[in-house]
């Protein structure tokens, strides 16, 4: 009945972490230019690496949930990678979350609960 949300949120945490992981790498790189300074400071820079293994991961797990689930049940799930973006906003950009976004969120929890069923 509720098989795909343990899939759903496992796949919508590597959405947000790969997110998170991109924000990262992209304040510590400078301004773009076609230098090899800046091709080589993304090269190198390991939260993009990291960024690219979480969309990876997360690709390979919505591959799972799109051939094992139907499609109206499956896609709307990705919407939970917002709540999860919510938390990361605030635990790593220290964002402030207003009580209508934490509405928003709450709505988002209770239509995938109701479209997992």
């Amino acid at each position: 009945m509720w098989r795909i949300i343990p899939y759903a949120v496992i796949q919508s945490m590597l959405l947000c972490g790969g997110q998170v992981l991109l924000k990262l790498a992209l304040i510590r790189m400078p301004a773009f230019s076609w230098t090899k300074a800046f091709w080589g400071s993304m090269l190198l820079n390991w939260q993009l690496a990291a960024c690219g293994l979480c969309f990876g991961m997360a690709s390979l797990l919505w591959m799972y949930i799109v051939k094992a689930f139907p499609f109206s049940q499956a896609y709307p799930m990705v919407s939970l990678s917002y709540v999860f973006g919510m938390f990361a906003a605030i635990v790593f950009f220290h964002e402030e979350v207003s009580a209508v976004k934490w509405l928003g969120v709450g709505l988002i929890i209770l239509g995938c609960m109701l479209i997992s069923k």
